[in-house]
């Protein structure tokens, strides 16, 4: 099983890689310190499965797996996070990720949770989750909304870390014009002013870290 690893942290990945490569069935193909980077690598090396961290800079990790989802439906996602809220595993799951890992229980859950996601099974570390998604899934119009588009979220996230019109034009290969459009959108549907504003919701998406 060819797998690829993302998360920004080193020392994270040191230990995901370390644990992964132990295993006679498994191989750590590539690694990702960020989203951008990550789907770039697994469009590179195509793995059959990526381990993403939720929270990463300058593309989370369910951005990237919507992405990577996108382009290399074979490739499956399994989401790494420190967040034990509903809200983030509905997210997981709508970006087609097969899997949930709190990072606290990465040492006992990795890798039968990839085991699991490789053979087609989702996996939730634990059973409230496992109810939770069960009740979403029997019922699709349920689980929290969320009021902005994949890409929408992808401009908030860029602004929030401080990156100017042009940098997030460049770095989501979108006109500079289409930003700014972006840009007035998300003041408007989320009823807010200015910058900080927005900065203080995507912090508490968890879209990025404060």
């Amino acid at each position: 099983m060819r797998i690829l690893i993302a998360d920004d942290h080193g020392i994270v990945r040191g230990g995901m890689k370390l644990l992964i490569d132990r295993q006679p069935d498994m191989e750590v193909v590539a690694e990702a310190g960020d989203g951008v980077e990550a789907f770039e690598m697994a469009l590179q090396t195509k793995p059959d499965l990526c381990v993403m961290d939720v929270s990463m800079p300058r593309m989370t990790g369910l951005q990237a797996a919507r992405q990577i989802r996108a382009h290399l439906p074979e490739t499956q996602v399994l989401a790494l996070s420190m967040h034990d809220d509903e809200r983030y595993v509905f997210d997981a799951l709508k970006a087609g990720a097969s899997g949930y890992v709190l990072k606290r229980e990465v040492d006992q859950a990795l890798l039968n949770a990839i085991r699991a996601v490789s053979r087609g099974d989702a996996f939730l570390t634990n059973a409230v989750e496992r109810t939770i998604v069960r009740e979403w899934m029997s019922d699709s119009s349920s689980g929290p909304e969320e009021p902005l588009s994949p890409r929408e979220q992808e401009v908030l996230k860029l602004i929030a870390e401080a990156y100017t019109n042009k940098q997030i034009a460049e770095t989501l290969h979108l006109a500079e014009k289409t930003v700014e459009s972006h840009r007035a959108n998300l003041l408007r549907k989320l009823g807010m002013r200015d910058r900080v504003e927005l900065v203080r919701y995507a912090i508490r998406r968890g879209l990025t870290e404060a």
